[in-house]
């Protein structure tokens, strides 16, 4: 910590004069929460500070109030509203020294320091002006003085700021005096410090500054690669909007005349308008105003955009007028570049996180899906939630939903990594006990306070059973084609990170056209519900849509159903989330319709342990395909078998057994007790065999091999037409 002696200094005169410029003749008529938000305006400025704030004394002893802030972020205004003079906060300090401090202490804001001098009374201080400093180190002799000279002229107008924070600053006389002291400056203040992204700029502005001044017309509007775009408006028809929306700053008009000189423009009637900028007669007309405000919008010393105000009837503005608007201009820009920055990084975290996830669903002979990802809209920041359909072997499917613990940019990268990483694990067709273990594994190598919470399934439709596995997360909800609803309750495992195998797995039998309902816990829980009752409302809501669904196809003469999957999303998440701009946590839903795949279209034979069971296989297969009617595929299928049944002669023990699946694809199976792994190796010239699986890889779509507690499968697909 460091203090300093407050006093003038001889060699920055001509300084000083400069960075006080705006503290001139027509400032001088500003007084109370006006006055203190132009003063700490000047002195971020001066200091190329982070931010800034004034406390006044309160008439309660030894207590500081938060009078005005500029330039902070979303909180400040409740955690410094009041600060007792006996703390060792740096306001608190230099109202108790009457000195200049400074300390390495950014009061939670992540500034490297926090400058305060006291605003001087005739009886000791009566308030403190404060600089969010951004280098290192103390402040300049020079800085010191130049905050001294702004607090003394802070001081000698904050004696209308009385200590309710609701009172407007003291009522002057004349129209212009009353508008500005009717503006509550300070609740505009605190509205822009907490203003999150551009658009609760522009409310803010709408809502503190239009009525006061008994405006009806607002424009703002933004500097984008050499043109102006429109952020908000109020009060202007469409065609009016259409006409100057991305106008070149190269054109001659108000907005850009503004940005130029970096002055603002008055015009008290069209005719003074049209003066000015005579082209512009006939937008004057379709604009439907007549007088406006027209002020520029300067942030870190560029022009970022323009803001106009604007009346339905003529009006002149007083000295005071202006300058209050020009004081507000200042406070609306840096509001809007800090918020355009937000904007800028959360719209880049979304798009990351968007493009992670699914593009589309895929569509299989197994089950159709409908999912709905929702980011939080109350804390703006990513998360990492995720979901995912992943194809496996012989039409069976894995259904995943997972969430990494936290929000940020941070988290949504790991929601990738962990997505890619089970749908490698998925592809080694390994069970869900065993991929988890895997999952776990890479998530502590994270870090040790990276947690994810996961459930994953498989549904094979020939036996029509779900198998999964759940790490900390809510369990599926199963609704049968009857309409009855299951809720499984197993023993869950804690989270990915947390959790040690083995992890435990649970099946489900599901007829077909079943539902199999998954999400992450932002949609069911929440701080005015428990996940118990969540799920007990997710329950209710997919079972009475899915009974209105019924009714409606027995009205329909073609059994249809009245609505798709993505049709029953949208109203469940309507039921469990009215109000999806103020969660504080993303939320996925996934939805399947499960398929089983009929009987007719699944052959197995059983094949002896000896050199005849190449050729039974052949025999087989040409008889299930003439039955299925795809002679076109009998050369090709008889090749595969003889290649996986002859391999399994060779290299495998015990009897074997084929299987053949008929659906979008032609899937050919053949199992036995060996746990050994087939592979294909680089046969040379002279070698008289292994080049079987090279042959099975040309003809087949995919193929592989997947290990089960009694042996495995090699499976190969074909498409249905050569």
């Amino acid at each position: 910590m460091a203090t300093a002696k407050a006093g003038p200094v001889r060699d920055t005169v001509r300084s000083q004069a400069v960075r006080l410029r705006l503290l001139g003749t027509e400032a001088d008529r500003l007084t109370g929460v006006a006055a203190l938000l132009l003063a700490t305006q000047q002195a971020v400025a001066g200091l190329g500070g982070l931010g800034g704030f004034v406390h006044l004394r309160e008439a309660a002893p030894g207590e500081l109030r938060l009078a005005a802030v500029s330039g902070l972020a979303p909180g400040f205004s409740t955690a410094w509203a009041r600060i007792h003079d006996v703390e060792e906060v740096p306001p608190a300090r230099a109202a108790r020294s009457d000195t200049g401090v400074w300390s390495a202490d950014g009061m939670g804001t992540g500034a490297s320091g926090t400058a305060s001098v006291p605003l001087p009374g005739p009886n000791g201080p009566i308030g403190v002006l404060s600089v969010l400093t951004a280098g290192a180190g103390s402040p300049t002799t020079e800085d010191w003085s130049f905050l001294v000279t702004v607090a003394a002229w802070a001081a000698r107008r904050a004696e209308s700021v009385s200590g309710d924070s609701d009172q407007p600053p003291r009522e002057s006389e004349g129209t212009g005096d009353r508008a500005a002291a009717e503006l509550r400056m300070s609740e505009l203040t605190v509205a822009l410090a907490e203003a999150v992204s551009s658009l609760d700029v522009v409310r803010a502005v709408q809502e503190r500054v239009l009525p006061p001044f008994g405006a009806d017309g607002m424009l703002v509007e933004v500097v984008e690669r050499d043109h102006l775009h429109i952020l908000g408006s109020t009060g202007y028809s469409q065609e009016f909007l259409d006409q100057i929306e991305g106008v070149p700053l190269t054109t001659h008009t108000a907005a850009t005349m503004v940005l130029r000189t970096r002055t603002p423009c008055f015009a008290e009637s069209p005719a003074a308008f049209v003066r000015l900028f005579p082209p512009l007669e006939s937008l004057v007309n379709v604009s439907g105003k007549r007088a406006w405000a027209v002020l520029p919008l300067i942030a870190s010393g560029r022009g970022i955009g323009c803001c106009v105000i604007s009346f339905s009837e003529e009006r002149s503005f007083s000295d005071e007028q202006r300058t209050l608007l020009t004081a507000l201009s200042g406070l609306v820009a840096q509001a809007l570049e800090r918020a355009r920055l937000y904007d800028a990084e959360h719209n880049r975290a979304q798009e990351l996180q968007r493009g992670l996830l699914p593009r589309e669903l895929p569509s299989l002979p197994a089950v159709s899906a409908g999912a709905r990802y929702l980011p939080a809209g109350h804390s703006g920041e990513v998360g990492g939630d995720w979901y995912d359909v992943i194809p496996l072997s012989s039409d069976r499917v894995a259904l995943v939903v997972g969430d990494v613990m936290g929000h940020g940019v941070t988290e949504a990268v790991t929601m990738a990594r962990l997505r890619t990483a089970v749908r490698t694990l998925a592809d080694l067709d390994i069970p869900p006990d065993e991929l988890f273990a895997h999952l776990g594994d890479l998530v502590r190598d994270l870090g040790d306070d990276s947690y994810a919470t996961c459930l994953y399934a498989e549904y094979d439709p020939v036996t029509r059973v779900c198998t999964f596995s759940t790490a900390g997360h809510p369990p599926p909800i199963v609704v049968h084609p009857d309409g009855t609803v299951v809720r499984p309750e197993p023993d869950i495992d804690p989270p990915l990170g947390a959790a040690e195998p083995p992890f435990s797995t649970y099946e489900l039998h599901l007829p077909d056209n079943s539902l199999l309902v998954l999400c992450t816990d932002g949609l069911v829980e929440s701080t005015t519900r428990d996940i118990d009752e969540g799920l007990d409302q997710l329950e209710r809501a997919v079972s009475r849509a899915v009974a209105e669904n019924s009714q409606s196809r027995v009205a329909d003469r073609n059994g249809e159903p009245s609505f798709t999957l993505d049709d029953l999303c949208d109203i469940v998440v309507s039921d469990l989330l009215p109000d999806r701009e103020h969660t504080n946590d993303d939320a996925v839903l996934l939805i399947v319709r499960t398929r089983g795949t009929p009987d007719g279209n699944v052959a197995s034979f059983d094949l002896p342990d000896d050199p005849r069971a190449a050729g039974q296989a052949r025999q087989h297969v040409r008889e299930q395909l003439a039955l299925w009617g795809l002679p076109e595929l009998e050369m090709t299928t008889e090749l595969v078998v003889s290649e996986l049944v002859g391999n399994v002669s060779r290299h495998a023990s015990g009897p074997s057994q084929l299987r053949l699946l008929r659906s979008d694809t032609l899937i050919c199976e053949v199992y036995d007790s060996s746990l050994t792994t087939p592979r294909i190796r680089r046969a040379a010239f002279t070698d008289e065999g292994g080049r079987g699986l090279q042959l099975v890889a040309a003809v087949s779509r995919r193929w592989g091999t997947r290990f089960l507690p009694e042996g495995k499968c090699i499976w190969s697909e074909q498409a249905l037409t050569p």
